[in-house]
């Protein structure tokens, strides 16, 4: 479940929705967006909402001026929901199995993802075990770039070259390279654009 990339007035009233609800607890109306952007028509309004549903970032209750549900969102303003995707072998269509809500200021694109580190860390890239690194799938990686790859159900975290048809993943230090090939069940889930790590509860004894 990679969502698609936004235009730029589709992140725009994105951002607006997700903003107004943090202020106002309820959603604008179709009428309150068009004001807010000047747009003439609230029919065009409407094809954003179409496209922002459409794409994964909404859903909408039809018939309603304000029945629109913003898909993973927690509150809290200049932030946005990003999923944490689930990784199942054999899937290149990967779903959703939460969201974290972060600063919008950590997430490179709204079409990001989180993926969890549970299989091995990477700490040539600052990934530890249990990290939920940032993936920026929109952009395209180039040899050299650090991404992040769904090797069967393991999520990597490696230096990309190509070499023909085949996918070579360094690990910097580890010896621990791997080579891809057409047969292989990968799928390059994007750029690496950052690291979330939380820090284990102290308790007293």
């Amino acid at each position: 479940m990679t969502r698609a990339p936004l235009t730029p007035i589709e992140q725009q009233v994105y951002h607006f929705l997700l903003d107004f609800l943090s202020e106002h607890t309820f959603q604008p109306s179709v009428r309150d967006i068009a004001a807010q952007f000047k747009i003439p028509s609230t029919k065009s309004v409407a094809d954003v909402l179409a496209a922002l549903e459409r794409k994964g970032y909404v859903e909408r209750e039809p018939g309603r001026s304000r029945g629109v549900t913003l898909v993973g969102f927690a509150g809290g303003a200049g932030t946005i929901p990003v999923p944490v995707l689930h990784l199942e072998a054999g899937r290149a269509e990967l779903e959703a199995e939460d969201y974290v809500t972060l600063d919008r200021r950590l997430t490179p694109s709204d079409d990001a993802v989180l993926v969890r580190a549970l299989h091995e860390d990477a700490p040539a890239h600052g990934v530890r075990l249990g990290d939920l690194v940032i993936v920026h799938p929109s952009q395209r990686a180039k040899d050299g770039d650090v991404v992040v790859v769904r090797v069967a159900n393991v999520a990597m975290v490696r230096t990309m070259q190509r070499q023909g048809s085949t996918l070579i993943l360094t690990a910097p230090g580890t010896g621990n390279d791997v080579e891809l090939g057409a047969g292989d069940d990968y799928v390059v889930l994007g750029v690496l654009a950052g690291v979330v790590r939380s820090t284990p509860r102290e308790t007293n004894s």
